[in-house]
């Protein structure tokens, strides 16, 4: 049991003793952090019974195997957060080791310690994650609200988006999901089927772009042992894992032309067959895809097989950019603070109006994502509970301009470069007036409109 609320219970694997105390202090720094180190495989196994929520692994142990002890380990505790740790650069062994279930493959070096609280902190946001949505079961006939805080926006394109949830959510049609990168694809997708009638199979989720275009049939459809030089045992594929639940199929535009053809003949029959086998294989699983390019344009392009793509075309979900959602930038920015704030023990941390103004004048090129790092490290820079302008840091190259290709009104283009030039000149008002030639009270009327969160587009 574990011994106070909210407490993350880690156990740590490892029979150096300078790696031992390096790991053991980045793992205690939260005191709501429950620290036990063992300096064998054995006497891990033997506590496993009290189900740590994060394990640190050596790779390397005097009396076991490392990935022998990551199989059991998922076989005892397969909820636990496995980090593997090696003293060696072994591209092989980190592959099959990810593909075990671990959670990252860290090299011991100088930047082990950056790495650890990277990882660490990236499983506990997981963790909060799940715990929130274990709180909020969901419901197909209230989408929304059943998505407790994975998905926020009270803006126009996202009101667009929740009512098309409603509509995939209550059926079993194929999703087809499009956005730039960091706009939330993955969480429409779990969104989908956590409110669908699939709820209790599995979600699978594969990233196409990740995996080498030789391993990908395998990775998709398994293999029968046998099949290939190194093929030991049968292996089911993603498609398999997912029966009964919804396979999720990300970066769905990079996949080879020659595996397309695969794809769209397991599409039509419902039915796989495995590298190696001579049995067609039946599966259920419910479709969605995403992708952050057009792929009526890569068909043009002759890179998609036009068949696949009316045939994974379905209900079309096209996520905005942070950039067309501004008003939903101060409701997202406060939301990832406090998540942050309440996972570190923080305190309440509030943002400040001229915090605010600066994040409505940045055009986020890295979406929900990036917001949602800039705010995790405003919260470790302010001081006093509040985050302030200075603690907004933006690190991200830019894309290209994309001033005159929204689509705003010209209201809301002389609000953007209004803000533009305030954030230019520290806020001083009677200097932007001058440098724009308007009176100060259309500055200030503005400004009184964003305070009431009324914040239109913004960006450049």
């Amino acid at each position: 049991m574990k011994t106070k609320k909210n407490v993350t219970r880690i156990f740590i694997v490892e029979d150096d003793p300078i790696y031992q105390r390096l790991v053991k202090y980045v793992m205690g720094i939260n005191p709501d952090h429950e620290v036990t180190v063992f300096g064998s495989g054995q006497a891990l196994l033997q506590r496993l019974a009290e189900k740590p929520d994060i394990i640190s692994l050596d790779y390397s142990l005097p009396d076991t195997d490392g990935e022998a002890l990551l199989r059991k380990i998922k076989q005892l505790c397969p909820e636990a957060h496995v980090i593997v740790l090696s003293g060696q650069i072994d591209v092989p062994t980190a592959v099959r080791m990810l593909k075990m279930g671990a959670s990252d493959y860290i090299t011991k070096d100088t930047e082990t310690k950056e790495r650890l609280l990277h990882t660490l902190n990236s499983i506990k946001s997981e963790i909060h994650e799940r715990a929130e949505a274990a709180q909020h079961q969901p419901v197909a006939s209230a989408v929304k609200s059943s998505l407790g805080n994975a998905i926020l926006g009270d803006s126009k394109p996202m009101a667009a988006v929740f009512q098309l949830l409603e509509k995939a959510a209550s059926t079993n049609i194929t999703v087809s999901i499009v956005g730039e990168t960091g706009t939330g694809k993955e969480l429409v997708a779990k969104s989908i089927h956590q409110n669908s009638a699939r709820r209790n199979g599995p979600f699978v989720a594969v990233n196409m772009s990740a995996i080498p275009k030789e391993l990908l049939e395998s990775e998709l459809f398994g293999y029968e042992k046998g099949a290939f030089t190194g093929a030991l045992a049968r292996k089911k594929g993603q498609f398999e894992m997912a029966d009964g639940g919804t396979l999720f199929l990300d970066e769905i535009g990079e996949m080879d032309i020659n595996m397309q053809a695969k794809l769209l003949r397991v599409l039509q029959e419902r039915e796989l067959m495995r590298v190696g086998g001579e049995s067609p294989i039946p599966f259920d699983a419910r479709l969605v895809t995403a992708t952050n390019r057009s792929l009526a344009e890569e068909v043009q392009r002759g890179n998609f097989r036009e068949d696949l793509y009316y045939r994974l075309l379905g209900l079309n979900i096209t996520m905005p950019p942070l950039r067309e959602r501004s008003s939903d930038i101060v409701l997202l920015a406060a939301h990832f603070l406090e998540g942050f704030a309440k996972l570190n023990g923080l305190g309440k941390i509030e943002i400040s109006k001229e915090a605010k103004s600066k994040l409505l004048g940045y055009s986020f090129p890295g979406n929900v994502r990036e917001l949602r790092a800039l705010m995790e490290l405003a919260a470790v820079m302010s001081t006093g509970g509040v985050v302030q302008a200075d603690d907004i840091r933006f690190n991200s190259v830019r894309k290209e301009s994309t001033f005159l290709t929204d689509n705003l009104t010209l209201e809301e283009y002389k609000t953007r470069i209004i803000n533009h030039f305030l954030e230019k000149y520290n806020n001083d008002v009677l200097l932007v007036a001058k440098k724009l030639d308007i009176g100060k009270s259309t500055i200030y009327r503005m400004l009184a409109e964003n305070g009431k969160q009324q914040q239109i587009a913004v960006g450049y």
